[in-house]
């Protein structure tokens, strides 16, 4: 459930979620400057302003996860805004 201005509760990947995830996995593998095979999102939390804000909690492969900060232009462009690594069992909170 999303709160006046904040970010929904965290929610289970969608195909909308994973479709960003592939749209800047390019961009976080150059502010990583890591390599990832697999990229899946798992989680992840959002927040409507003048456009949208994603916090998603994404798969990396073996025991790694990132959590990568999204903003969603209105006309739908994806931009990085931070990446953060993540464990598993993490709570996404805000950053």
């Amino acid at each position: 459930m999303a709160h006046i201005g904040g970010f929904t509760d965290g929610l289970d990947a969608t195909e909308e979620t994973q479709k960003i995830c592939d749209e800047v996995k390019d961009q976080v593998q150059e502010r990583t400057k890591k390599t990832y095979e697999e990229f899946r999102a798992i989680q992840y939390r959002k927040q409507i302003v003048a456009g949208a804000n994603y916090i998603i909690k994404v798969y990396v492969g073996g025991f790694s996860y990132l959590c990568v900060k999204v903003y969603q232009h209105l006309d739908g462009v994806c931009e990085v805004i931070d990446v953060q690594d993540h464990k598993k069992d993490d709570t996404i909170i805000p950053f």
